[in-house]
């Protein structure tokens, strides 16, 4: 075979294998960078999905945890009473002469704390910033009351508590109950409803043990200023004030003033 021809064929089978291995190169790169690229639907649906991120369904959360402005009223409201209840129990146990009222007072700093405690961490995880003290109102009353001293104090204190300041405690969280969008709030002030009843029961019981008393120590002062002795009686006493000149007094019933009725029976 001539030397030309030889030539001539093994450029065709060198050039037939180049191609050959171009081809086979294309055949297995393309497909990979087929796959590494991301189709535009997919391209989409990655972006879409990156907006419903962590990050926008946490802010999603937080609106739900945020309370309206009622709720955060009611909230901040009940914060104050709180704070009212215990610098109030606070004075009581360093003011109040009777332990009955110091063991009410003792009662009253637990739980108010304990209450305020909880409600704290309740704001926090809604967002809301509670005061820090009480209102201007329930200040002044505190004042007054730290003005007094002894059974004074004890009996202003229970009055206080037992016809006002516990049963506006009640009345506001009965209306947080009833009226707040809020579910964890409406579930603290259901809790907290039940110890106020309590308080109240115990507040009404104090005050009552307080007024026998109270009212004995001042009779005894009334007798003693008035002249008869103490063991002539409350009727013995106002007949020698009021008899003299009224009917229903000694001198018709016969009670120990009787001695001033015989003085007029000569006379007759």
């Amino acid at each position: 075979m001539p030397m030309h021809q030889i030539k001539s064929g093994v450029t065709g089978i060198f050039f037939g294998l180049v191609s050959a291995a171009l081809l086979m190169n294309a055949l297995t790169v393309h497909p990979q960078e087929k796959a590494s690229k991301p189709s535009a639907s997919q391209g989409k649906e990655t972006s879409s999905g990156a907006s419903s991120s962590p990050t926008a369904r946490e802010s999603a959360g937080a609106s739900q945890t945020k309370l309206n402005q009622s709720d955060e009223r009611m909230m901040k409201q009940l914060a104050q009473i709180q704070l009212s209840e215990i610098a109030l129990a606070k004075l009581a146990k360093e003011k109040a002469q009777s332990n009955e009222v110091k063991s009410f007072a003792n009662n009253m700093l637990d739980d108010h704390t304990k209450a305020h405690d909880e409600l704290k961490q309740l704001a926090q995880s809604k967002g809301v910033s509670l005061p820090a003290e009480a209102d201007r109102q329930q200040q002044s009353a505190e004042k007054k009351l730290a003005a007094l001293t002894g059974e004074k104090f004890d009996r202003q204190y229970m009055n206080h508590e037992s016809t006002r300041a516990l049963k506006d405690t009640h009345r506001l969280l009965e209306r947080i109950h009833s009226k707040s969008e809020d579910a964890d709030l409406k579930t603290y002030a259901s809790k907290i409803i039940a110890t106020v009843k309590t308080q109240q029961q115990l507040a009404n019981d104090t005050r009552k043990n307080l007024r026998p008393t109270s009212e004995g120590k001042s009779g005894v002062g009334k007798s003693e200023s008035s002249g008869p002795p103490a063991s002539s009686g409350a009727s013995g006493e106002s007949g020698a004030g009021r008899g003299a000149g009224k009917p229903g007094g000694a001198y018709d019933s016969g009670a120990p003033g009787g001695a001033s009725g015989g003085a007029r029976t000569p006379r007759q």
